[in-house]
Formats: C-alpha cells, sequence, structure tokens
C-alpha cells in the first residue's frame, strides 16, 4: 500500500534489528533506498535464535538499502556513542532512531531473579533513554526527524503491572520516555510509539510460546508497515501511541490476512492481552449439571482423575479452581495437596491455591496439546488469579499428560 520511496537516502539507526521486528522495520525502509544503521548484540550466531548484524546487513543491501552493521549492546553508554559517531561518520547524519531492542520477562514479583530485573530496566528504560540522548543531536539537524520506540499506551490500572511488575514498569518506561521527548522537542523532533494489536511472530515469541504458536500470530510486516507511515509523517505527528491495525485502517489498509501466518485464524490477541495483562476472578459462568456431567470438559477431567497419582500430589502441591465458560462450563478443580488427590465439577475441597479463568473450548485444546499454557496466558485467554509458581507446576504436569488426554 505504500509505493513512493519516501525514505530514500534517509538514515535509520534501529536497535535490536538483526532478528524480528527491527529487522523487518530496516527492510521496509532498505526498499526504498534507505541507510541503515544495524544496533544489535549479536555479532556470532545464536545457538537458539537467526540471524546477526551480517547476515541482517546482507538482506538490506539486497532490498535496495545501505547497510551498517554495528555491535551494539545498549546497556552499554559507550558502545551506543561509538556506534552513533560511526553512523554520522559513514552516512553523514541521522534521520530515524527506532527504539527496538527490548527485554521481557513475564514473571511475577517474587519469581522475579534480580538479574531478569535489572536486564529488563537496562535495556527497556535506560537503554532507550540514552540511545535517545545521544541520537538527538544529529536528529535535530534532520529535515524530518522522528524517534520511534515499540512500547504500548500507558494505563495506569493496577492489573496490568500485577502478573508481571518488573517488565510492565520497564515497558511503561519507553512509553514515559515518548511522553517527555515528544513535549520536550515538540517542533523538533516527532516521537512516537507502536505497539501490536495481536501476537507478532519473532524467535522470541517462539520460545516463549513453543511450538506451533506461529499459526496464532501475525507477520513481523504488520509492525514494518505501521512504522513507515509513522516515519513518513510530518515531525509535528508526534507523541502518540499507535496500534499497528488501528493505524492502518485509517491508512486505507482492508484486508488483514495477508499478515497472518495462518489466514483466517483466530486473532484474539488484544493490545491489552498481549502486553500480559489478566482480569481477576470468573466471569460468572452459568451451567446445569447435565452438561457438566458429559462433553469434553468432563471427559477431560475424568482423564485427569484417572492420571493422577501420589507422585503429582507429592510434587505439586497445590489446589486449582477452573472457572469455565461455554459449554460443559462452570467451576472445575483438580486438588493435587489433599490426600492422593482428586478432580472434578464443582469447587475444590479446600481453598484453591490458584484460580484459571477461561472458556471451555480452549480448556479442552489446553490439555490436549493443542493450545500452550503460556500463549494462552499471553493472550488473555487464560486468567490466572493466585500462585504462579503453582500454575507453572500444572503446565509441567500437563506435558506429562498429553499423552492420555
Amino acid at each position: 500500500p505504500f509505493p513512493f520511496r519516501k525514505l530514500a537516502g534517509c538514515t535509520l539507526f534501529i536497535t535490536g534489528a538483526s532478528r524480528g521486528i527491527g529487522k523487518a522495520i530496516a527492510l521496509k525502509a532498505a526498499k526504498d533506498g534507505a541507510n541503515i544503521v544495524i544496533a544489535a548484540k549479536t555479532a556470532e550466531p545464536h545457538p537458539k535464535l537467526p540471524g546477526t548484524i551480517y547476515t541482517a546487513a546482507a538482506e538490506i543491501e539486497a532490498a535496495g538499502g545501505k547497510a551498517l552493521p554495528c555491535i551494539v549492546n545498549v546497556r552499554e553508554e559507550q558502545q551506543i556513542i561509538n556506534a552513533v559517531e560511526k553512523a554520522v561518520k559513514t552516512f553523514g547524519g541521522i534521520d530515524i532512531l527506532v527504539n527496538n531492542a527490548s527485554a521481557i520477562s513475564l514473571t511475577g514479583t517474587l519469581e522475579t531473579d534480580t538479574k531478569k530485573v535489572n536486564l529488563m530496566m537496562e535495556v527497556n528504560v535506560r537503554g532507550t533513554y540514552l540511545t535517545s540522548k545521544t541520537c538527538l543531536p544529529y536528529l535535530r539537524k534532520s529535515r524530518n526527524p522522528h524517534i520511534l520506540n515499540l512500547s504500548p499506551p500507558m494505563n495506569l490500572n493496577p492489573m496490568w503491572f500485577k502478573n508481571h511488575c518488573a517488565y510492565t514498569i520497564s515497558k511503561y518506561g519507553m512509553s514515559m520516555c515518548v511522553l517527555g521527548m515528544a513535549e520536550e522537542f515538540r517542533g523538533e523532533v516527532a516521537v512516537n510509539a507502536l505497539w501490536p494489536k495481536t501476537a507478532i511472530h519473532t524467535a522470541a515469541v517462539d520460545m516463549l510460546g513453543g511450538s506451533g504458536i506461529e499459526k496464532q500470530c501475525r507477520r513481523t510486516d504488520i509492525l514494518a508497515d505501521a512504522a513507515y507511515c509513522i516515519l513518513t509523517k510530518p515531525k509535528s505527528f508526534t507523541g502518540n501511541f499507535i496500534i499497528d491495525e488501528v493505524l492502518l485502517r485509517e491508512e486505507g489498509v482492508k484486508d488483514f490476512d495477508v499478515y497472518a501466518i495462518a489466514p483466517g485464524a483466530s486473532q484474539a490477541f488484544e493490545e491489552k492481552k498481549l502486553s500480559g495483562s489478566q482480569h481477576e476472578g470468573a466471569d460468572g459462568a452459568k451451567v446445569n449439571t447435565e452438561s457438566a456431567a458429559s462433553g469434553p470438559v468432563a471427559e477431560t477431567f475424568r482423564v485427569i482423575q484417572g492420571a493422577i497419582n501420589e507422585e503429582y500430589v507429592r510434587t505439586t502441591q497445590g489446589v486449582f479452581q477452573f472457572e469455565l465458560s461455554g459449554d460443559g462450563g462452570g467451576t472445575w478443580y483438580i486438588d493435587l495437596k489433599t490426600k492422593s488427590g482428586s478432580a472434578g465439577f464443582g469447587k475444590p475441597p479446600v481453598t484453591a491455591d490458584v484460580v484459571m479463568s477461561m472458556s471451555s473450548a480452549d480448556f479442552v485444546k489446553m490439555f490436549t496439546g493443542k493450545l500452550k499454557p503460556t500463549l494462552a496466558f499471553m493472550s488473555g485467554k487464560l486468567r490466572i488469579k493466585g500462585n504462579m509458581v503453582l500454575a507453572i507446576k500444572l503446565e509441567k504436569m500437563l506435558t506429562q499428560l498429553n499423552s492420555k488426554l
């Protein structure tokens, strides 16, 4: 939908551009003939993640752009400064900064190691701030300068924080950079934020969600197209928190199946759900005992009941309550704490340690291995209240039960 070479000759400094979203934005600009500074850590092949700054550079050159690969860990200020100076020396300036580099850990306060907290704060907040600060003197000399942060709109409702407080703080820190810098440099440099409406398929998402997750995701192309729209607008377009699909619809895009990994698949990953934010409690679903006695949910619990043994109880020590909506829904439980354990319809015999809310259809998919629990949680299909460590233990048990289910 964007036939004009609006970024020809422009220099983009993109952090984390060796793979994923950063590389997709780089390739989109490269088709216009832009100069791309690939500011990323991976110089040697990663054992689990594809791509290096050099393989990305080759792709960018092949797409029609000019590439400058720079080894940059945004936690190291001197590496940022060196890369910026090299970019200015090579291309004569910097027109656009994309703060894409990010670290993630969707864990609760007690489950998040200090080193993970430090990593997220240093990469997401400090790295974004320092890279922006270093680029700004050169951006101010550009005809149409932009800073674009890959961060979400801010919502201070506590439920957006409670399940992964450190991560949310770090990503909102990037968003606060947009708030502050957009106003500070209004009229000089445009500063905006971009966030996906649905899950985006990247190597990092594969690691979090496991095999098969890609079928429920969109391609990185959608964020690249949205970023292109933003970066080609005048610098008066500033201080905005943009959702990719919303912007592209405004730009006239109607067919979003072109962005789907599996066209026609359910795209139930609204932005607020992607952030990992969860609602508390059940949905108040009602069910009669006849529907509870038969159907896929009842059959699943019968198999679970037959599979429970003392080893599961000894190693888990948790009681799980499920609030299911839809056919066969209602309140169900798995007790892996009391005596030899039990499972069935109704409330558990003792107070639940974890309450999980989801549709009955997704419950069956999750317990039969067709839906990864991590993906269900990230996308909002699974809402969890209570002990997250026990929830993870249940996920491990599921991998052992899948063959029986």
